[in-house]
């Protein structure tokens, strides 16, 4: 099974952007004694940093020709 493509990530971290956004403009809200809060904008800014490091990691693996790992064993 192949890994997350790039395509992926960027959209995984545009949602992310998009959450910040929607958390900045309002966190939480009271309607009749009951509260609402939304997502914990800490964990939305973890998202992000986590995505954006995936992304510029992908980006580098497609411009160096994909990721390879090398073993090398001394004699």
């Amino acid at each position: 099974m192949a890994g997350i493509t790039l395509a992926q990530a960027e959209a995984k971290l545009a949602l992310y952007l998009e959450a910040e956004t929607a958390v900045l403009a309002k966190q939480s809200y009271t309607i009749a004694g009951r509260s609402l809060t939304y997502a914990d904008l800490g964990e939305i800014r973890a998202g992000i940093q986590a995505w954006d490091a995936r992304c510029k990691q992908l980006e580098v693996e497609a411009t160096t020709g994909g990721s390879r790992l090398r073993t090398i064993v001394a004699r």
